[in-house]
Parts: structure tokens; C-alpha cells; sequence
């Protein structure tokens, strides 16, 4: 991974590591957490994009596996949204930013994503699902900002399907996984389009993601998240926000 010290490239793994057990514990990509990681260890903004997808996908699919598996996937809330998001992920993948915007948007949507950690969650009582005419044009601006910034849309989806009632916590999860999946390969597919490279020592970070999903995919499958741990990996990606923004 670029020029980055051995010894800083392992801390960086043990960070993705642990993001991806806590995010892939209530059913996300992990994208934000990756790509907090990396601004905490000065990666470029170039490299950050591709390798986030490329986690995104790892992680992503296995807690949708997980979870299709045990029951928890509403396909019939899933598609809505997804048929409007793909298109739209892999035109914003496509899209290449100048450094400096990048690192603005990354900082205002690790913000989001911290806001999303840092509350308190609960369960309303389920509605029915949402109208096609809301869910398409919602999930084609969720996917082209999954798109744009590598995090896969989850982040978004997941308290939006909540607030809304539309679904319990653990169908939030596999639902959210599910639309990060598609949303991270629909992304790398626009990027790929647009010429981009996978970095050099992606192999050994999308590993330790997989290692971390392995547990945390457990962990939603059975119960969810401590939410002391998800307020503290919400304090980490308020920190890595400003440093977006100070180094931009």
C-alpha cells in the first residue's frame, strides 16, 4: 500500500479488522470504518475508493449470506431500492473527483455515518413497504453516493428503513447488506470503466475484512452489536471526518 511503513500497515490492518467485526455485526460493508482507517493512516484519496469497494464486496456478502440464510432477507423491500441504485453506483463510480472534493465528501459522509452509530438504536413496528415511486429515486441518490464515495449505501438505507418502520432490525441488516453488495461490485465496475487500478496490498486488508466479518457476521446473525462499541467506532470516524477535512 503505497509507501506507508510496515509497521503502520499493520496497525492499518488491525483498524480494518476491527471495523469490519463491528460493522459487519450489524449487517454493513464496513465501508465508512475502511475508509476512516485509511485517512487515520494518511492513505491517498485516490487509493482509498477501490479498496473500500473491494471490502465493501468481501464483507458485504458474507453477512448477506448470513442472514439470507437465517431467514432475515425481504426480497420484496430489497428490489425496490436496488433496481433504482445500480445504475446510479456505477455512474457515480465512474465519476472521478479531484483529490480535494473527495476528501470533503468522504468527511461529511463519515460524519453521517458516525451520527448513525452514535444514536441509540430501537425497533418501531413494521408498515408496509414503501411505494415503487418513493423506493426507485431513493435508492438510485443513495447509490450514487455509494457510488461516488466507495461506502456502499448501507449506512444510509439502514436508519432509513428503521425511522420509517418499514422493517425490524435484523431485516434492516440483511436488506442493507444486500443493497451495499450490489451497490460496492455496480461502483467497481464504474471505476474499472473509468481505468482505475486495485492497489498494491489490498490482498492482505480485504483478508483481515473477511476475518472480521466471519465474527461479526456471527454476532448479527445471533444479537446485535454492544452499543458502547458502536458509539466508540462512532467517536473514531468523527475523528478520521476532521482529519478529511484539516488535510483536504
Amino acid at each position: 500500500m503505497e509507501a506507508l511503513d510496515p509497521t503502520l500497515f499493520l496497525w492499518l490492518l488491525a483498524a480494518i479488522a476491527a471495523a469490519a467485526t463491528l460493522y459487519s455485526s450489524v449487517g454493513h460493508g464496513g465501508a465508512s470504518g475502511y475508509l476512516a482507517a485509511m485517512a487515520l493512516f494518511g492513505v491517498s484519496a485516490a487509493l482509498m475508493k477501490p479498496s473500500a469497494l473491494v471490502m465493501n464486496i468481501v464483507v458485504a456478502g458474507l453477512v448477506f449470506a448470513r442472514l439470507w440464510r437465517a431467514g432475515f432477507f425481504d426480497a420484496g423491500l430489497f428490489w425496490p431500492f436496488a433496481l433504482g441504485s445500480v445504475p446510479a453506483a456505477f455512474i457515480g463510480g465512474a465519476w472521478q473527483l479531484h483529490n480535494r472534493t473527495y476528501q470533503y465528501l468522504v468527511g461529511a459522509t463519515l460524519l453521517v455515518a458516525a451520527w448513525r452509530l452514535l444514536l441509540t438504536s430501537h425497533e418501531s413496528p413494521t408498515r408496509a413497504v414503501p411505494p415503487l415511486a418513493v423506493a426507485l429515486p431513493v435508492g438510485a441518490v443513495l447509490g450514487f453516493v455509494s457510488g461516488l464515495t466507495g461506502v456502499g449505501g448501507g449506512i444510509f438505507l439502514s436508519p432509513l428503513l428503521l425511522f420509517l418502520g418499514w422493517a425490524n432490525m435484523r431485516t434492516t441488516a440483511a436488506v442493507s447488506a444486500g443493497f451495499i453488495l450490489i451497490n460496492s461490485v455496480a461502483g467497481l465496475a464504474g471505476l474499472f470503466s473509468a481505468g482505475t487500478n486495485l492497489p498494491r496490498g489490498l490482498a492482505w486488508m480485504t483478508l483481515v475484512a473477511l476475518g472480521g466479518a466471519a465474527v461479526g457476521s456471527e454476532l448479527v446473525v445471533r444479537r446485535l452489536a454492544p452499543v458502547r462499541l458502536r458509539q466508540l467506532l462512532g467517536v473514531v470516524l468523527v475523528i478520521a471526518a476532521i482529519k478529511m477535512f484539516i488535510t483536504a
